[in-house]
């Protein structure tokens, strides 16, 4: 058998992309299949204080707040923050505030002598709670459990300011909701598996906690508070590291999220990410434009081997067997691990659906407009 040149060039470029492939499969992702579980603790050890914010989320907070309200943990608070809502926000606050002694609201008035924000919004939230531990999520989830709190307190390990917990979204019968949780699965996986590395770089605003006294160490967004998402990522891009981080992936301490309902939204939505990926540190933009940049390679190089020969046709198409049935063997237990087990059977094609959009949202995010808000 003999290959042209351009066949043993694509070739070469499909076996390089599936070491990159497997580099990240093997001695990365693998690391959170094979951690051991924490225990929920059965005690609490120190007060908590959880941050909502919310804009003109009435339906949401009168489904979810009272499972927040209602934890079984002995000492917490719970502060929302009304951002300037007029759906009946603040009515439905000011009659809840009075049932429950936990709950403290904080209201944001229109005033433009401020860019109002979420950041702003959890500024204030911050500066309000009354307790060092802040546990932060968003008036669209719910907890899996009423030992939410007990699985997300400050761990015993004085020296860990942040814990990175795990948010799955919630199923309904679509694609868009199927590609939606397949994506946020794999956001998932990279970031608590680097995280598990010792290279946290992002957590998720739906299911983290920090340090009160870490924020304001670090004079909190002041940063990065030009920038209208990353409030999440963009804070735990650059304070955490392998020493003052940890994970919490136990489904008691999970908290389920509303997704998006409609293409525009989600795509909306991916756009805030993206933006807020350009501002990572120089490490952690390298290490996921190779995953993102191989990947794509990986495929155009896969799609070109199929107008050549019949021989390099069969050898791109072993290429790519082995890298599905590796990933087949450890994609699946994480997620049932990561509360997503009915997508195992649709992996590969998922797979290779999520890749396509998200590379035609990095091209509309580039040449697209720039503006975006939270709300």
């Amino acid at each position: 058998m003999i290959l042209s040149i351009p066949e043993i060039s694509l070739l070469s470029i499909l076996v390089l992309c599936l070491f990159v492939q497997l580099y990240y499969v093997l001695f990365v992702h693998l690391k959170l299949a094979q951690v051991r579980v924490e225990e929920i603790p059965e005690t609490a050890k120190e007060p908590v204080s959880v941050i909502v914010c919310a804009r003109n989320e009435i339906t949401n907070l009168e489904r979810y707040l009272p499972s927040i309200l209602n934890q079984n943990y002995p000492d917490f608070q719970v502060v929302v923050v009304n951002d300037r809502s007029w759906d009946g926000t603040e009515e439905f606050l000011e009659q809840l505030e009075k049932q429950y002694s936990k709950l403290k609201v904080v209201k944001i008035l229109d005033n433009d002598k401020f860019i109002a924000g979420k950041k702003f919004a959890l500024t204030m939230g911050i500066k309000a709670a009354k307790h060092d531990w802040l546990v932060f999520t968003d008036a669209d989830c719910i907890p899996e459990s009423d030992n939410w709190l007990l699985g997300m307190q400050q761990p015993t390990d004085e020296n860990v300011e942040i814990v990175l917990g795990y948010s799955p979204y919630l199923k309904r019968r679509s694609l868009l909701n199927a590609l939606i949780r397949f994506e946020t699965f794999f956001t998932a996986v990279n970031y608590l598996s680097f995280a598990l590395k010792g290279m946290p770089y992002m957590g998720v605003g739906r299911n983290m906690a920090y340090k009160k006294s870490l924020f304001f160490k670090n004079k909190g967004f002041a940063a990065h508070m030009h920038i209208p998402s990353g409030d999440d990522d963009l804070f735990v891009n650059a304070h955490a590291n392998k020493h003052n981080t940890q994970i919490r992936i136990n489904k008691e301490s999970q908290v389920w999220s509303e997704p998006n309902q409609t293409w525009s939204g989600y795509l909306k939505q991916k756009k805030r990410h993206f933006g807020a990926g350009k501002f990572y540190k120089s490490e952690h933009k390298f290490i996921l434009s190779l995953q993102i940049i191989a990947q794509f390679m990986f495929y155009a190089a896969f799609a070109a081997c199929m107008f050549f020969s019949l021989e390099t046709r069969y050898i791109a198409a072993g290429i790519l067997g082995f890298s599905i049935l590796i990933r087949c063997l450890i994609y699946p237990k994480l997620l049932n691990r990561l509360n997503y087990r009915d997508l195992r059977w649709w992996f590969p094609i998922l797979d290779i659906l999520l890749f396509f959009f998200l590379t035609l949202n990095g091209f509309l995010s580039m040449f697209g407009k720039k503006k975006v808000s939270w709300k």
